[in-house]
């Protein structure tokens, strides 16, 4: 077993699940995948099934119901720390995350000894593919708002592409994280960053899915908008 694992939620992935896993175990640093599936209609699940027969460093999770994206991650975090694994990554499933910068993120993370690092859009000008310029503009300045309410010192707030090292998961109560779309992603930011954890953002470039449909809604941006409010005013009564 490596001591590195990613974890890929897939909610209705059937067009990239074979090729993101074929992606990861083709790295030249070793990791373990686990993929946690929402009981997705199109059966992602089961394409997982067949390559497990092909891949040992290939596990599965499937959950009953679609409950967010956070609730998925931290239902594959629990699963990892208690397998033990040592550095915990985390991305998306449709490539819109280069699976070549996961060495980039891990190596990051090992070499300057990380609690966290966060694959960011940011941190070297705007380095986005294939996104129209409203969608940018909005991400972009998710930054300004959730930094300007929080004082949360990254770049980019909302990026899922990340590494951890199992300590800071170990910091953070997982089971009281409450925001479960995008806000999720701030939330486990601003919480680590709380805990004093130890975190840096690498320059990576996002580029926007060319299969499958985006998972993005407007009660995902509403819950994120307003989550953030909420995460300050907890911060102020009540230890994180």
């Amino acid at each position: 077993m490596s001591k590195n694992i990613v974890i890929i939620p897939t909610y209705n992935e059937i067009e990239n699940i074979e090729d993101i896993i074929g992606a990861v175990i083709g790295l030249s640093t070793p990791f373990d995948i686990l993929i946690v599936d929402d009981s997705s209609p199109d059966e992602t699940a089961n394409i997982v099934i067949k390559l497990q027969q092909k891949y040992t460093q290939l596990h599965l999770l499937v959950r009953k119901n679609k409950e967010g994206l956070g609730k998925a991650y931290i239902d594959g975090f629990l699963w990892a720390l208690d397998k033990n694994y040592e550095y915990i990554c985390e991305m998306d499933a449709d490539f819109s995350h280069n699976p070549q910068d996961l060495i980039k993120l891990h190596n990051a993370c090992v070499e300057n000894n990380m609690d966290m690092v966060i694959g960011s859009r940011y941190i070297q000008g705007v380095n986005v593919i294939n996104w129209p310029m409203n969608r940018v503009i909005m991400s972009y300045m998710a930054g300004v708002y959730v930094r300007f309410i929080t004082g949360l010192p990254i770049m980019d707030v909302t990026s899922g592409f990340k590494c951890y090292h199992k300590t800071a998961l170990e910091k953070i109560s997982l089971k009281n994280v409450k925001l479960v779309g995008y806000g999720f992603q701030i939330e486990m930011k601003f919480l680590a960053w709380k805990k004093k954890c130890k975190i840096i953002e690498i320059p990576i470039v996002f580029t926007d899915r060319t299969k499958g449909k985006s998972k993005m809604s407007i009660n995902i941006f509403n819950e994120a908008f307003f989550g953030v409010f909420w995460l300050k005013f907890q911060s102020l009564f009540k230890k994180v």
